[in-house]
């Protein structure tokens, strides 16, 4: 399988980051969620579903307690532990079970999702005030557009709030009913200071996120799965200059634990790309230690 080897191996993580005079790593976009759910989740993975039209064999699973003790073998000094409501209804239990993960877990950001739903701007307004420090919401899981109405309130209080949302917008690994970047700029034409974190890049509508990246001074990308060998793709000889000057907006991010290939294989794609260490060093952990106010 594409993409299920890779020269860097996890247990050579602390050495590298030591090497570039980084403390470790931020991971912005790993999920942790209720049992249930993630067993659904991997279920999903394990059938190769027609959205995914190859076998995804998840590398890391095992208990909460197992997967945080590997995340901290490797130097993840902070990560996320993201949950997104796939229907309406559903978005107040996951919130509970994030906050409860995050209180017993301190190098876990405390993560919470929303839904378009009526009670979403009271929900988020609690979560705001309580001091969360990031949600995530998934357009084409949820199936629900970004300018969805009943979200209207919620983008205004999260762009007053400065609260960074991790978004899955673009249209893989295939496309939605309302996936792309037509409506989340709709959303940041109303709403420019939104701190949105597009994730996996926007892939694969990569240089359209981008573009609003560069008109938004707010929006950032996460490189969740981009460029990996697990899609046999080549990266287009336009994105590595883009990606080098937006260096202080884009943040390392990897889908842990749902990987079909190991952790360390996202650093290596990153080397890879050969924007210098300065770049590596800004991605692995200062733009996410700036966003999340993380000391060394």
């Amino acid at each position: 399988m594409a993409g299920a080897s890779s020269s860097l191996r996890d247990e050579d993580l602390p050495r590298l980051t030591a090497e570039l005079g980084l403390p470790g790593i931020i991971d912005v976009h790993t999920h942790f969620m209720p049992p249930a759910i993630l067993a659904k989740v991997w279920d999903y993975f394990d059938s190769a579903g027609p959205l995914l039209g190859r076998p995804w064999p998840v590398t890391y699973r095992g208990s909460d307690e197992e997967r945080v003790a590997h995340l901290r073998s490797m130097g993840v000094r902070r990560f996320s532990a993201l949950s997104y409501a796939h229907k309406p209804g559903i978005a107040g239990f996951m919130n509970d079970w994030t906050k409860q993960f995050a209180e017993r877990t301190p190098d876990a950001l405390w993560s919470a999702t929303f839904y378009p739903e009526p009670d979403a701007e009271t929900y988020v307004r609690e979560l705001v005030e309580g001091g969360v420090e990031v949600f995530k919401v998934h357009v084409q899981v949820g199936d629900f557009a970004p300018n969805d109405p009943l979200l209207e309130p919620v983008w205004g209080l999260l762009a007053e709030s400065g609260t960074p949302i991790v978004l899955h917008a673009g249209s893989g690994p295939a496309p939605g009913d309302h996936t792309g970047p037509a409506g989340v700029a709709d959303v940041l034409s109303r709403h420019p200071d939104l701190a949105l974190v597009i994730a996996h890049l926007g892939m694969p509508e990569i240089h359209e996120f981008l573009d609003l990246a560069e008109r938004h001074d707010n929006v950032r990308l996460d490189t969740t799965m981009a460029f990996v060998d697990f899609w046999g793709l080549p990266v287009p000889d336009d994105i590595p200059p883009r990606l080098l000057d937006l260096q202080q907006r884009l943040l390392f991010g990897t889908d842990f634990p749902n990987l079909p290939y190991v952790y360390a294989h996202q650093v290596e794609v990153l080397q890879r790309l050969d924007l210098g260490d300065d770049w590596m060093r800004s991605v692995l952990w200062h733009n996410g230690a700036d966003l999340f106010g993380v000391e060394a």
